[in-house]
């Protein structure tokens, strides 16, 4: 009882602490852009118009930047703090990226920023426009290694256990840092970050313009920052695409979750392809049943699911009759891989898994006996069955399985919500470059849209993390360590009160940042 709640409270930390530090890093990147191409339109034209609006977007930029690092900071002390038995495992892994991240564009950021807010009138147009433009491009690069860091959790290539120190090791840093997993994550997270940033840049545009104030802010910033979302929210789907066939080549287990898929059947021919020859169905819309307790339960997933035939066999593989298993097939071990070999079920996965760490401990015995042919016999016995190395740490296959219904849910909400941003970019855009530009403004629907969709921004993003992250569960790296062994030894009433904490502090901050945010836009572009 004490791990679990250990586990639950240690989860529920990080979990709250990632959460809070999301809702400012992607309008870090996202307002970023913006900022830099309306300076650039004040390099080009010498408008003091211009200039005015920079100033204002830089300002919202700066208040938003100063609390993303706040939270930063704490959500990495805690790789050291409540999960040091991870730090210990792949620290020479995961450290790498992160302190890339620390020493190369942290200290990029800080300085051009520096330049970029205190540098108006005392440097030349040209450089401070450049300590923009590299201000924005520091914090992207920032996101390029923690986003690398999060990629190879997802997808642990490039890198060897050594026994004899129990940690692991990079064997090949390029294959980290260019995995397929990371180069989706990266574009997939920054381009969604600009479409959040193009939503709240809008929300603000659309308010003065509901207000009848700074009109020709307004007008003028609206042509800049429709196409630039619209653009950011194309890519955003796009990329999207790219990471659910990542998912089903390297996680099927997240993409059976996400999609409530339990069973399917595969030709008889051994080919990866479906049974009945009509492809794996895509839920558009479904209601789970909440009566589903285990799996293989006999129970219907779905009280109503409208589905789009051929639709997951298309999205993971660009064919009609692609095959995807289900979680029991999964769980099972009953199909066939793309390269021919059968699928391994859990339970095999946990009997090579207990093997691998049994392994681990006669290797590290055998050494302090000095027997080095039988350390040798070990560590090949290790070698073999590590791939399988978390599964050890299971007590039932079911531990395998995520939760699908949050995975399901927190799916379509994204996923829903990237289309109605497509939809609001695309008449954002077409109104606001007619010629009669100032039909934007009398289309008051369309501004309170605009308005209304700002927070749901952050609904998009948050739920696109949730995806992510809780359904690669139970893992904290893919298949080879558990949340429950990654854990620290501490006692679960500290990481309690410290959550308590976090969250009491957190708020103070979000409260503290919202009302700087509306008294700065309160003010609006004229203020100084």
């Amino acid at each position: 009882m004490h791990l679990e709640s250990l586990i639950d409270w240690s989860r529920a930390q990080f979990a709250l602490t990632a959460m809070f530090h999301w809702l400012f890093v992607p309008l870090t990147l996202g307002l970023g852009i913006i900022m830099s191409l309306v300076e650039t339109q004040y390099y080009r034209t010498g408008e003091e118009f211009w200039k005015k609006s920079a100033k204002f977007w830089q300002k919202l930029f700066g208040i938003n930047f100063a609390i993303g690092v706040a939270t930063g900071i704490i959500l990495e002390f805690q790789f050291g703090t409540n999960w040091s038995n991870y730090s210990w495992f792949v620290g020479d892994i995961f450290g790498a990226p992160l302190a890339i991240e620390g020493i190369l564009a942290f200290f990029m950021e800080s300085t051009f920023i520096a330049v970029m807010f205190f540098g108006w009138g005392k440097v030349s147009k040209r450089f401070h426009l450049a300590s923009t433009w590299l201000t924005i491009i520091g914090a992207t690069i920032s996101a390029v290694w923690i986003l690398v860091a999060n990629a190879w959790m997802q997808n642990p290539v490039g890198m060897t256990f050594n026994p004899e120190t129990m940690r692991s090791e990079m064997s090949d840093f390029f294959a980290v840092a260019l995995s397929s997993t990371a180069i989706i994550k990266f574009f997939h997270t920054v381009v969604s970050s600009w479409s959040l940033g193009a939503l709240f840049a809008a929300g603000v545009c659309a308010f003065y313009a509901l207000k009848q104030k700074n009109m020709e802010f307004v007008q003028r910033n609206f042509k800049i920052i429709a196409p630039f979302g619209l653009i950011a929210a194309i890519l955003t789907a796009t990329t999207g695409h790219s990471s659910a066939v990542d998912v089903a080549e390297n996680q099927p287990m997240k993409l059976a979750a996400m999609e409530a898929l339990y069973d399917t059947k595969q030709s008889e021919s051994g080919a990866y392809s479906c049974a009945d020859g009509e492809g794996i169905g895509l839920s558009a819309f479904g209601i789970l049943n909440p009566s589903k307790s285990r799996p293989d339960d006999g129970v219907d997933p779905y009280l109503l699911n409208i589905e789009i035939p051929r639709g997951l066999s298309f999205l993971t593989a660009s064919e009609g009759n692609a095959y995807v298993p289900g979680i029991n097939n999964i769980l099972r071990g009953d199909y066939i891989l793309k390269d021919g070999t059968k699928a391994i079920s859990v339970e095999e996965k946990m009997a090579r898994g207990k093997m691998a760490i049994n392994a681990l401990k006669n290797f590290s015995l055998a050494k302090q006996e000095k027997n080095e042919e039988l350390a040798a016999q070990h560590r090949a016995t290790l070698e073999e069955h590590f791939p399988y190395f978390g599964y050890g740490y299971f007590d039932s296959h079911y531990e395998a399985v995520p939760n699908v219904a949050i995975v399901y849910y927190s799916f379509r909400i994204m996923v829903s919500l990237g289309g109605l941003f497509i939809l609001l970019f695309a008449l954002l855009s077409w109104f606001s470059l007619r010629q009669r530009g100032g039909e934007l403004l009398r289309k008051r629907w369309l501004l309170w849209a605009s308005v209304l969709c700002t927070p749901l921004a952050w609904v998009a993003s948050q739920s696109g993390w949730i995806v992510a992250e809780l359904g690669r569960q139970p893992w904290t790296i893919q298949d080879l360590l558990p949340v429950r062994a990654a854990v620290s030894k501490i006692e679960a009433s500290s990481v309690m009160i410290t959550c308590i904490l976090f969250f009491v502090l957190f708020s103070i901050m979000l409260v503290a940042e919202l009302n700087i945010m509306r008294k700065a836009i309160k003010s609006g572009p004229d203020a100084h």
